[in-house]
């Protein structure tokens, strides 16, 4: 069996896992037709991401970016989108005034957090390619699928019981962001797995934090430019 199937079990099978704990501490109060769409979802999105794990002939001409890839998966996640409801699902520009104010904070301070690791950690210059993908496709991509559509099945799954600085939220946020995480930092090679504890802190927390500002906002706007920034920054500074 392929080593990216391995990787796709292994997340999607560690992100069931989480979703049962987190069935136990809610003493079984669980959509569980949703939960389980949810996951069948991580797998669609994987397949379409991988282009069909290289077998799909989408070529969108010499890069060395997927930007193939991240294109059908955006596809995926905005015609999921469609169906659950663009609002419902964050693909909006319209923006919860009531909790605008705290999110523009946060934002602010994810923004100095970045510019400042940067200027700390300088990347290496980037060509037009590498700029034009960092400053697009990882946001679009990632947020729509992560913070959006994934996101609203969970929520659908364990419901949004708790207000956590006035955003709704529920086990739907720690587990969209644990399966953030994991997809950057699971690997398997030589019949084994291996689990990168850096990568898992320094994606799945900030994931966390994405989440609220979305709950806040309503709208996956925000995150989107976080997440872009974040990615682009490094070769800018």
């Amino acid at each position: 069996m392929p080593d990216a199937i391995w990787v796709l079990l292994g997340w999607v099978g560690a992100t069931a896992a989480a979703g049962l704990v987190c069935a136990a501490l809610a003493r079984g109060r669980v959509r569980w037709l949703w939960l389980t769409a949810a996951l069948l979802l991580m797998v669609a999105y994987d397949a379409l991401l991988t282009r069909g794990y290289g077998r799909l002939p989408v070529d969108f001409g010499p890069s060395g970016w997927n930007w193939e890839g991240k294109a059908l998966a955006v596809a995926l996640s905005l015609g999921v989108a469609a169906l659950l409801g663009l609002r419902r699902s964050g693909v909006t520009l319209r923006q919860h005034r009531s909790g605008l104010r705290g999110a523009l904070a946060l934002s602010a301070l994810l923004v100095a957090l970045f510019l400042g690791l940067a200027l700390y950690f300088p990347g290496e210059p980037a060509d037009v390619d590498t700029l034009a993908f960092q400053l697009t496709m990882p946001g679009l991509d990632e947020e729509l699928f992560y913070r959006g559509v994934l996101l609203v099945m969970l929520n659908e799954a364990f419901g949004r019981p708790l207000s956590v600085l006035g955003a709704p939220m529920g086990w739907g946020a720690l587990v969209s962001s644990f399966a953030f995480g994991l997809t950057h930092a699971l690997g398997y090679a030589d019949g084994a797995f291996s689990v990168d504890a850096t990568a898992m802190a320094l994606t799945g927390l900030p994931a966390l934090l994405l989440v609220w500002i979305r709950e806040k906002t309503g709208s996956v706007v925000l995150p989107i430019l976080l997440h872009n920034f974040a990615n682009s920054i490094f070769h800018l500074v």
